[in-house]
């Protein structure tokens, strides 16, 4: 059975400010209409310092493929900010207990879309169990990840927040 997204998700679309001033659906906000609407990201680290990453299945309408922060995912109609990124830790990595600390919020923009994302960071070192949304995951070194910049292997919003929030510029930057 082929898996896809479901263009029908209904999706907040706010101002740049994060106020919601309305709704579309999934297919109107990743077709091209440039609706601003809230994603979360969570950068999971363990004690060592390393980073762990998703891998996007081929199914995905954005990015299929590429690794991609750990946890990533949309603001649904009627839900929190919090709620949302609570509710995505749990359904793409199974963590439950973990304290986020939110360290930006910046506008993402595509080709196909515009994104107000809102990114948190942790430290977990519990179980980390990816779900059926991805193609599974592990654990990156800083070394590893600055190696592999630029290479297309990362999506852009992960590159943009590595180098830019994470501050791991490239090896041959460096």
């Amino acid at each position: 059975m082929q898996r896809h997204d479901n263009d029908l998700e209904r999706f907040p679309v706010v101002d740049p400010t994060g106020r919601v001033i309305g709704s579309a659906t999934r297919g109107a906000c990743h077709g091209g209409s440039m609706l601003l609407h809230p994603v979360v990201h969570l950068h999971v680290f363990d004690q060592q310092g390393r980073l762990y990453l998703q891998r996007r299945p081929a199914w995905k309408d954005i990015q299929p493929g590429r690794w991609d922060t750990a946890v990533g995912g949309h603001v649904d109609w009627g839900e929190t900010v919090e709620e949302a990124l609570r509710r995505e830790a749990r359904e793409e990595l199974g963590i439950e207990a973990f304290e986020a600390e939110r360290i930006a919020r910046y506008l993402f923009r595509s080709e196909r879309e515009c994104e107000l994302v809102y990114v948190h960071r942790t430290v977990y070192d519990g179980a980390v169990r990816p779900g059926d949304e991805l193609d599974g995951g592990r654990f990156w070194s800083p070394g590893e990840i600055r190696a592999a910049l630029g290479s297309g292997v990362f999506t852009p919003n992960f590159e943009n927040e590595a180098t830019g929030i994470l501050g791991l510029a490239p090896l041959s930057a460096q």
